[in-house]
């Protein structure tokens, strides 16, 4: 399958927008490739030619997200107040607001195993690549850039997993402050 052919995008596209709007309203566990294939108005066949499983559609469609979470942690000025949470981390925060259902769904505890793991590992890449730039808090010279990151995106991974799981959340702004704080510390 040639993925530059603008029918197999145009599937690809179908089937994203498809999981998403299923994964929104429903367990992600229970969609079946059927339930896509139906739904975005293709065969079953088709859905597998692009995808091996429902768990990696649904990570593949939320790759923006994941991009927009991890580029959104790695862009906090490190030289903002303690008490004062970077304008990035603030919109990071909102974006997730916005879509807390899906988020919830995705980092739940029934959520997808795949997309959690994938999304840590775009975080961590992020912010190393972003150490490696000279953006990296100082003090932590003595750590390696890689398993700093790998540790910041494990606590920003279970902050919002925690929060957008509460059957309560705190507002995005306040969530924004309360981990920029821990950051800080």
């Amino acid at each position: 399958m040639n993925l530059d052919d603008p029918r197999a995008q145009r599937s690809r596209a179908r089937l994203r927008t498809t999981i998403l709007e299923l994964a929104a309203v429903k367990d992600p566990a229970a969609i079946t490739m059927s339930e896509v294939a139906k739904r975005a108005g293709v065969n079953r066949a088709t859905v597998y030619q692009h995808f091996p499983d429902v768990n990696a559609l649904l990570t593949d469609a939320m790759e923006e997200a994941m991009t927009h979470v991890a580029r959104a942690a790695a862009l906090c000025p490190l030289d903002a107040r303690r008490d004062d949470a970077p304008q990035p981390l603030n919109a990071l925060f909102r974006h997730i607001a916005d879509s807390a259902t899906l988020y919830r769904r995705m980092l739940g505890t029934q959520g997808c195993a795949l997309f959690a793991a994938r999304m840590r590992e775009r975080l961590t890449a992020e912010l190393a690549a972003s150490f490696r730039e000279g953006r990296r808090p100082a003090g932590f010279n003595d750590v390696r850039a890689e398993v700093h990151a790998a540790y910041l995106a494990g606590a920003l991974m279970g902050v919002i997993a925690t929060w957008v799981t509460d059957e309560s959340p705190a507002p995005a702004e306040e969530t924004a402050l309360a981990f920029w704080r821990l950051f800080r510390h």
